[in-house]
């Protein structure tokens, strides 16, 4: 049959795209603008020159439509009635083009009326999708079940997102409170292995056999923990408890597990991801009590304890000449294995395996040891004096982890080291020469705001504080800032400050005195005084801040600032840090501009440096994951500049997310992770600072999904 072919000659107005940018608090226009314009303009020129085939466009919109919206709005368009409206024969659809267009790709709320029958809900938004996507889903819609509308193009789409400041595909809701990029960062799979679950039947619930639990679980943990919670209580998604589930049935659950739901649960069955059994046992799963991982103290943690090499056995002096100060320790995630890297000549001198995924990287307060945490809770203590680095003792201290540091107040420097776990939620004290464990304490406890009792809130970020013998602990769904004071860990005195729920990772200000820290699902930044060991602030971040460590600058105009950007949205906000020079600007949000988009994690300067870089490896555009973004800190009106890390790094196929930038210890050069797939090719790329020019790739069979690089010197001092 000949394909009929349609011309999608648009006419489509030039927009007032000004209207896209945001007035910084100190009135100035912020960056995006121009490249708003000139992605607008390159939207009228494809509208105005791209064909497409009808049958193509109503194929892939069918496609795009049964993975997104069929479980609402039902795969025939009939909707439900009183629920969700239809499509089909929708005098809905017949309104104003471009106000249709924008609810059913951003989003709709409050009551409409559809073919004489009102509705009130929540329609999330689809703006995540990719503009190809979005136009070939409401082509379909538009020509089907009776509706006879103009079809659709990508370039329609762009402009309206130019139009109406959406154009971020990270800030997308589809699960409404939660940006893409956010989605991304907290679905990642639980560290938890699924066999070391206690089983629990409910009674009235379906029967799953042994081998259908231990499937069920193991699915759980891989594709559902990160949202709902080990314990199924909720986080980013929705309680799933069986007080809930068994109410809903076998029947419906498999029908919400198929096609994913309007709050954003993925579509795991249309996806393809599950098959038709799996999403039947889940669905039986479900309405059984959650299973319970084992709890995880003291006799587990010295059953898992090894020391490798004794203190006395250690070498007395380095047995290298190589630079220590400026080694980088590189997460090698998916290998299990950390890489020392000399950052002088760019030379991989050991690989270590160590735990899974391992999180962060801390030297001790003398600079010899580092000391890594896994997702899977194992730390490992690398001595660098050896020639090559090697561990010298291993312990567990749960089930899943992020967090490890050391002592570092005079006369406490690597007398002790701390981790803290997301299961079971609690930290340990640990002796900083060999790891043994000496104290356990839980952090369950009530929330800061509601006073309820939270049965799971984790360890987020761990600092040691430069003003006192303390560790800062950041619980992270309580929004408690634990002072944890390790002068007498037999009577172990802590200080409780609330500060906001969703408490994740922080870092000094320059002076060392003040640790900010994110609250990022509260959208807040906590100030903490680390020298009168109180709360001095809580500034409004938008959207789901995620600094790292952040960054550290003298602004222009506002004086040292603390700066992070975010994974909602591509906001990189500068918060005043200096209440005795600046009193005026200290602790408020002084200045936003916008970078590549959301889906951001790390920001990076260096005192040496006039550069503020800022990464973005969530976003679902590869222009902008694959990219780095950097600002002249002497112009931030300027805007940024992207450079093409991924292109430079010379790799075959993967997605190559460019993330976590990090200085050496000159302040330089900056490192820059490329990360693909564990069979794929990735590497790091190393950019000269003054310049911005490429100096060197290190990449080979060994560096594995290499992630987070952190430099020994600049992380032991607090220099970022």
């Amino acid at each position: 049959m000949k394909l009929k072919r349609l011309s999608l000659l648009l006419a489509v107005p030039l927009l007032a795209l000004g209207a896209c940018s945001k007035d910084a608090p100190d009135g100035s226009t912020e960056a995006g603008a121009d490249a708003a314009k000139a992605a607008g303009d390159t939207a009228v020129h494809t509208a105005e020159t791209a064909v497409a085939t009808v049958d193509e466009l109503m194929a892939k919109g069918e496609r795009v439509y049964n993975a997104n919206c069929a479980a609402c709005h039902q795969r025939n368009g009939q909707g439900l009635t009183g629920a969700f409206p239809p499509l089909a024969n929708s005098d809905y659809l017949k309104g104003d083009r471009k106000k249709v267009m924008a609810a059913a790709l951003f989003g709709l709320s409050g009551p409409i009326t559809v073919n004489g029958v009102d509705y009130n809900g929540v329609m999330p938004s689809m703006g995540h999708l990719p503009d190809e996507d979005l136009a070939a889903a409401l082509t379909y819609v538009f020509k089907s079940w009776g509706n006879d509308l103009a079809a659709v193009s990508a370039a329609e789409v762009a402009a309206l997102r130019a139009e109406l400041g959406k154009g971020d595909r990270a800030a997308g809701e589809r699960h409404p409170g939660a940006s893409e990029g956010e989605l991304k960062y907290q679905g990642a799979p639980s560290a938890i292995p699924s066999e070391e679950t206690r089983q629990v039947m409910a009674a009235g619930g379906p029967v799953l056999s042994e081998a259908e639990f231990g499937t069920a679980t193991k699915l759980y943990f891989e594709r559902c923990a990160g949202c709902h919670g080990v314990l199924r209580k909720g986080a980013t998604g929705k309680p799933l408890t069986p007080d809930i589930t068994k109410e809903k049935g076998t029947e419906y659950l498999k029908a919400l597990i198929n096609y994913g739901s309007p709050a954003g649960m993925p579509n795991w069955g249309t996806s393809g991801e599950m098959t038709p059994d799996q999403i039947d046992i889940m669905a039986r799963f479900l309405q059984q009590e959650p299973p319970a991982p084992p709890e995880f103290g003291m006799p587990q943690m010295q059953a898992s304890w090894k020391l490798l090499v004794k203190p006395a056995d250690r070498p007395k002096s380095p047995q290298h000449k190589r630079n220590i100060d400026n080694f980088f320790a590189v997460t090698l995630r998916d290998a299990g294995k950390v890489a020392i890297i000399d950052g002088d000549t760019k030379e991989v001198v050991s690989i270590l395996r160590t735990g899974y995924a391992v999180h962060i990287s801390r030297p001790s307060a003398s600079g010899r040891y580092v000391f890594t945490i896994g997702r899977d809770a194992k730390v490992d203590m690398i001595d660098l004096w050896m020639d090559p680095p090697a561990r010298v003792a291993e312990i567990k201290i749960g089930l899943e982890a992020r967090s490890v540091e050391t002592s570092k107040y005079k006369g406490y420097e690597d007398k002790y080291a701390i981790a803290g776990a997301y299961w079971p939620p609690q930290y340990v004290i640990m002796k900083g020469d060999t790891l043994e464990p000496l104290k356990i304490v839980s952090t369950r406890g009530m929330t800061v705001d509601t006073q309820e009792y939270h049965p799971e809130p984790r360890v987020a970020a761990i600092v040691a504080s430069h003003e006192h013998p303390d560790f800062i602990v950041n619980v992270k769904e309580t929004g408690h800032i634990l002072l944890v004071d390790y002068s007498n860990i037999d009577d172990l005195a802590v200080t409780d400050i609330g500060a906001a729920k969703f408490l994740h990772d922080g870092g000094w200000d320059r002076s060392k005195r003040y640790f900010l820290t994110a609250a990022n699902q509260s959208d807040k930044v906590a100030v903490v005084d680390s020298r009168e060991r109180k709360l001095v602030a809580l500034v409004d971040v938008t959207k789901t801040p995620h600094p790292g460590r952040g960054a550290n600058i003298d602004d222009p105009k506002f004086g040292p600032v603390w700066v992070t950007s975010a994974l909602g949205n591509a906001n990189v906000s500068f918060l005043g840090t200096d209440p005795q020079g600046n009193p005026k600007n200290a602790w408020k949000n002084v200045r936003v501009v916008d970078g590549m988009g959301g889906g951001s994690l790390f920001v990076k300067s260096h005192p040496n440096s006039r550069n503020l870089w800022v990464d973005a490896p969530l976003n679902p555009d590869e222009a902008f994951s694959q990219s780095i973004a950097v600002f002249d800190i002497d112009n931030l009106d300027a805007g940024f500049v992207t450079l093409p890390i991924a292109e430079w790094a010379d790799l075959g196929e993967g997605p190559k997310r460019v993330v976590q930038p990090e200085y050496n210890k000159a302040g330089d050069e900056v490192w820059f992770s490329v990360w693909s797939g564990k069979e794929q090719e990735s590497a790091i790329v190393v950019v000269d600072d003054k310049t911005r020019k490429l100096k060197n790739v290190i990449k080979g069979p060994d560096i594995v999904t290499p992630t987070g690089k952190f430099n020994i010197y600049n992380t032991l001092n607090d220099i970022y």
